[in-house]
């Protein structure tokens, strides 16, 4: 059979509309680099009302018909959420046809379910584009870097968020301000609430240390905080000691364990904001692109950098997996699929090493900071740096620790709250990348 290609498109938002378009205006390069014409066999949408631009021959409210009919090669997935997107999926499985798949939650709650499913039935899932939009990342990961181990994935996957804080340290603005700024440029949704409280980035954190460590990892391993609490005092603090404040996804592999029974090698994976030195490459993305610096055992450390979400750039990541498993239906066989057999624990939050930056406001007198770092040391965390600003009812105390268990960390903080001599703990935030 020479025929072309048929593809079932589940979605024509955003994301959809610009898979569309690419498909049409770029179907003459896609023919040649696949070695067949790819067809748009319909679009499934919930109101055909909505899209005119769209030939009414193609339009469908019957996704489930769509995607198993026998003229159907190949699926896209692209409207998001878990149902039915999930039961879509796995029609699509059960029927021959490989997945191609922008949906960054479903894969996070069931990726390895659904990958067991692609598998069991011979076809393939990618999703290439869910992770930082248009950056190729994830199969650099499973597939380019495949020979060697990596230590660290440090991540900005949320453009919304890295709008809202390059633009609270590129004026001083608070959170608040720079929020409504995002809204009102389209950076952010009406509600912002999937992106500014981090689920949309510990989605994200999960795939990638899945990938990564050969572990499978699920959101709900994540540990996560957002960024609503983050305030412009935070971010003065962190430009004083030459860092600012980025949302990051951190996926790393621990060596060693504070409990003698648990595994030597655990993954910890989590979402915060957290301050980093400016001199740190990541330092530099700001507005709402996205970066994802990778360090490995033989190639070193490795950044990716690109825009990370929109249409045309999201729509760019559909596109390539779209020729890859093309090409594995056209030689008859699947790709490589995601590995687990490291299998590793995923280590708490509460044991996972890490650091602080604490600022006090504190009574300016005799015996505050000896008091203060005695209540450090109680807990187990030492100290790297210690300043004092101000003096009198002004005076700050501003405490950068060395790593430490987080429990740690915290449990010093709260213990901190309840001394007289501390007026108020008016910072805390984690550092990244000090040595």
């Amino acid at each position: 059979m020479n025929g072309p290609l048929k593809v079932a498109l589940l979605g024509c938002g955003t994301v959809g509309s610009a898979v569309l378009r690419l498909l049409q205006d770029q179907s003459g390069d896609l023919a040649a680099r696949i070695g067949r014409p790819v067809e748009v066999a319909g679009v499934a949408v919930r109101r055909p009302q909505h899209h005119p631009d769209v030939p009414a021959g193609l339009l469908t409210t019957d996704a489930h018909a769509l995607v198993t009919r026998d003229d159907v090669d190949l699926v896209v997935e692209v409207i998001g959420g878990i149902e039915p997107a999930r039961s879509l999926m796995l029609a699509a499985f059960e029927a021959g046809k490989s997945v191609v798949s922008a949906n960054k939650a479903l894969l996070a709650e069931d990726g390895v379910a659904l990958h067991a499913a692609a598998a069991k039935n011979g076809v393939d899932l990618y999703y290439e584009a869910a992770v930082a939009g248009a950056i190729p990342i994830l199969r650099p990961l499973r597939e380019s870097l495949a020979g060697d181990q990596l230590s660290r994935v440090v991540g900005i996957v949320n453009g919304t968020t890295n709008y809202i804080l390059s633009r609270m340290a590129e004026t001083g603005a608070g959170f608040g301000e720079a929020l409504a700024e995002a809204t009102e440029l389209g950076y952010a949704e009406a509600d912002p609430t999937a992106d500014v409280d981090g689920f949309d980035a510990a989605a994200k954190a999960a795939i990638l240390a899945s990938l990564a460590f050969h572990t499978p990892v699920a959101a709900a391993d994540v540990h996560r905080e957002g960024i609503s609490t983050v305030t412009a005092t935070d971010v003065a603090r962190a430009a004083e000691i030459g860092c600012t404040v980025k949302l990051l996804a951190i996926c790393e592999r621990v060596t060693g364990s504070p409990d003698a029974d648990a595994p030597s090698d655990s993954v910890a994976v989590r979402v915060h904001p957290a301050m980093i030195p400016t001199s740190h490459p990541l330092a530099s993305v700001s507005g709402a692109f996205n970066a994802v610096f990778v360090e490995a055992e033989a190639a070193g450390q490795l950044m990716f950098y690109g825009q990370g979400a929109g249409g045309e750039p999201t729509a760019s990541a559909v596109l390539g997996d779209l020729v890859a498993v093309a090409r594995n239906r056209l030689a008859g066989a699947a790709g490589q699929g995601p590995s687990g057999y490291a299998d590793l624990a995923v280590r708490p939050m509460a044991e996972t090493p890490t650091r602080y930056h604490v600022s006090l406001d504190v009574a300016d007198k005799p015996g505050v900071l000896a008091a203060v770092a005695q209540e450090f040391a109680q807990h187990g965390v030492s100290i790297s740096t210690v300043r004092q600003t101000g003096r009198g009812d002004a005076a700050t105390l501003v405490i950068v620790t060395h790593s430490a268990p987080d429990a740690a960390l915290s449990a010093t903080i709260n213990a901190l709250r309840e001394m007289p001599a501390v007026r108020g703990v008016t910072s805390v935030l984690r550092v990244e990348g000090l040595s």
